[in-house]
């Protein structure tokens, strides 16, 4: 069982910035894909960025240029930075952790007002 525990969600301003955190649990964590989704009330939950084992990654488009996955395997912690952030990135973050098992984080509330 593989635990996840997120934080640095918070509220900002519109073209404020944060750096999500996910800890993960465990030993297998660098060979896991790590991704971070994201969910408003009502929706599905989307797809934001993953880094591969070996440090590739993948941002959408909807992010690209403003948001940046990374991982620290030292500390089993994946990150994503975020800036200039808009209104429409109000959402709760989650982490999901897949080494062909699939683990999920508690969730990150992040909040932008215009």
């Amino acid at each position: 069982q593989v635990q996840l525990v997120e934080s640095g969600g918070g509220s900002v301003q519109t073209g404020g910035s944060l750096r999500l955190s996910c800890v993960a649990s465990g030993n297998r964590f660098s060979r896991a894909i790590m991704s971070w989704y994201r969910q408003t009330p009502g929706n599905q939950r989307d797809l934001v960025a993953f880094i591969t084992a070996d440090g590739r990654t993948n941002h959408v488009d909807s992010v690209k240029g403003r948001f940046t996955i990374s991982r620290d395997n030292a500390k089993n912690t994946v990150y994503l930075e975020m800036n200039s952030l808009k209104p429409e990135d109000t959402a709760v973050y989650y982490c999901r952790y897949n080494d062909n098992k699939l683990y999920w984080g508690q969730g990150t509330q992040v909040t932008v007002s215009s």
